[in-house]
């Protein structure tokens, strides 16, 4: 079964991070998604969670 993409619509990058608001990839990972293996999307999936996760815990600090 194919890796389904983790985009929920909400397309804006942030221009400090470089993350997407909304799935929390970069630009390049969301343009090279389709043409990118299974394994990668795994890798970058795993990468945008770690990332959100971040992101909370460091507005929850601020």
């Amino acid at each position: 079964m194919p890796v389904k993409s983790p985009c929920i619509g909400t397309c804006v990058l942030d221009p400090k991070s470089g993350y997407c608001m909304g799935c929390y990839r970069t630009g390049d990972e969301i343009g090279a998604w389709m043409g990118m293996s299974d394994g990668t999307k795994k890798r970058v999936i795993t990468k945008s969670k770690q990332r959100r996760a971040d992101h909370k815990k460091n507005a929850a600090v601020s």
